[in-house]
């Protein structure tokens, strides 16, 4: 599974990857993080680019902060483009304890890795809040 992080949660995805291969996830399910740059996709793609361009890669994309109104808002796209095969947007409930809270980190972790797992029960769903 590839987890596409935006642009303002690099640091994040750093320290939830490490986590994750701390706890020996990566010898069970193949995850990886990466980023906008990886990719060649500028960080000021609207919503309905990024959203877009993550399902069309069979992406999920790792958020924390995207738009909730207007007409490309990532509220927007998923309500008139989500379909029952589309992959989840995962948003963190509160960024800046990733960073600080290593319990807040290990629950965002293994929120992420019951997602991975269950995948197909996810389809659809839209958008998941972690932990």
């Amino acid at each position: 599974m590839i987890f596409l992080v935006d642009h303002n949660l690099e640091g994040h995805a750093l320290l939830l990857s490490g986590n994750i291969a701390s706890l020996g996830w990566l010898d069970l399910l193949p995850i990886r993080f990466i980023t906008f740059e990886d990719v060649a996709l500028s960080v000021t793609s609207d919503d309905r680019i990024v959203w877009r361009f993550a399902q069309a890669n069979q992406m999920i994309l790792l958020t924390a902060n995207r738009s909730m109104k207007g007409k490309n808002s990532l509220e927007q796209v998923m309500r008139e483009e989500n379909t029952s095969m589309s992959l989840p947007i995962v948003t963190i409930g509160d960024a800046d304890r990733v960073l600080t809270d290593p319990d807040y980190r290990n629950r965002c972790v293994d929120r992420l890795i019951e997602i991975v797992f269950d995948i197909d029960d996810y389809r659809g769903s839209r958008r998941l809040f972690i932990p």
